[in-house]
């Protein structure tokens, strides 16, 4: 899949993403966003982004959030 320059995930890392979203919504409000586990139980960024490079569902639902911020 080729992402082109309008795509606004382009060159934006998955780090990047999450540390907008927390610094947005806080970690509690983004585990009433989305519901996983690594939001709710002691979050890091770091287990978050372990967690969500390995779930592709999760990840698609943190990236869907992001755009949506930007978006409004």
């Amino acid at each position: 899949m080729t992402q082109s320059p309008k795509d606004p995930l382009h060159g934006v890392t998955l780090e990047a993403i999450l540390n907008s979203l927390v610094e947005c919504f806080g970690w509690d409000g983004l585990a009433q966003r989305i519901d996983i586990r690594c939001f709710k139980s002691d979050p890091s960024i770091k287990s978050s982004l372990t967690f969500l490079r390995k779930t592709p569902w999760a990840r698609q639902k943190v990236e869907a959030l992001y755009i949506q911020t930007l978006k409004g």
